[in-house]
């Protein structure tokens, strides 16, 4: 089990920031949900499975799906990474090349997740309310959970529209209006700049670039870290191996499958091993 606070913090129904989490580390349950789920979109598989593993949230206990979709974007990115270091360890190991057209060199890339950079927003708010240039007034909100999952499959199909669509999401009102898709779509680019732009300084975020140096050409180059596409590569399971390691332990320790399946991935394996060992062992007495 994981505690922390989210940097940016969910509004219940009564107007009261929650922040303080507490988490479960992932089990097999999760890893075959993952596998179960690939068809649902990368967002949706985050909703399940922080459902599933955050079991207090502030004063709300169980938290439900419902909570962990309407949690901003680099909240769900924060409690993902909280996930990863309570289930794997801190330490991500990876091999990149340099994008550098005259090198091109195998990098490895070696950071701790405590030190990827987190900004919690001065002033968290339900609603934010800034004055445009032209001196009209606009209320909006910041991106969710649920806008990820709505918009996953539009994104890859027209970025522009889908963004556009997320903009008119999360605007409540532009000068005497509520905007929607067609009206954001007509806005002058620089107003959209101006809107986008304090939305990303009122929102906390969790970095999505690591700084890393070519050691064959002394560089720097940003590595990028898309932290949704990392946790679910990283754990998700395939579901044949999965059943495999829950076979070999249910055969050779008498365990029930809920037993095996509650474990975490790297506590089934230790098993595994030193069950190799000692079979090794008798083997080379025989």
């Amino acid at each position: 089990m994981a505690d922390g606070e989210l940097p940016g913090g969910y509004f219940d129904a009564a107007g009261r920031l929650q922040r303080d989490f507490d988490l479960a580390v992932l089990t097999g349950r999760e890893e075959e949900l993952l596998t179960r789920t690939r068809h649902a979109g990368p967002a949706a598989q985050i909703t399940e499975v922080l459902s599933r593993c955050v079991r207090r949230l502030g004063d709300i206990s169980p938290v439900p799906a419902e909570v962990v979709r309407d949690l901003l974007v680099a909240d769900r990115h924060y409690l993902m990474l909280q996930l990863r270091r309570a289930t794997f360890g801190d330490r991500v190991r990876a091999d990149l090349f340099c994008p550098w057209a005259d090198c091109g060199e195998r990098v490895s890339l070696d950071f701790a997740l405590a030190d990827v950079p987190i900004e919690a927003p001065a002033q968290p708010g339900r609603v934010h309310r800034m004055t445009l240039s032209d001196r009209r007034p606009v209320e909006f909100r910041l991106p969710t959970g649920a806008d990820q999952e709505l918009l996953a499959g539009r994104l890859a199909e027209n970025e522009a529209a889908a963004l556009t669509t997320l903009l008119a999401r999360c605007l409540f009102r532009l000068g005497d209006e509520t905007p929607d898709e067609d009206a954001v779509a007509a806005l002058p680019a620089s107003v959209r700049a101006e809107i986008e732009q304090r939305m990303r300084e009122v929102a906390p975020s969790v970095a999505q670039t690591i700084d890393v140096r070519c050691t064959a050409c002394g560089r720097m180059f940003a590595a990028p870290f898309d932290i949704q596409r990392f946790f679910l590569g990283e754990l998700r399971t395939d579901g044949a191996l999965l059943y495999q390691e829950v076979h070999y332990l249910a055969y050779h320790y008498h365990w029930a499958e809920s037993e095996i399946m509650e474990m975490t991935r790297d506590k089934r394996r230790t098993y595994i091993d030193v069950l190799a060992d000692a079979i090794g062992a008798l083997n080379d007495g025989a």
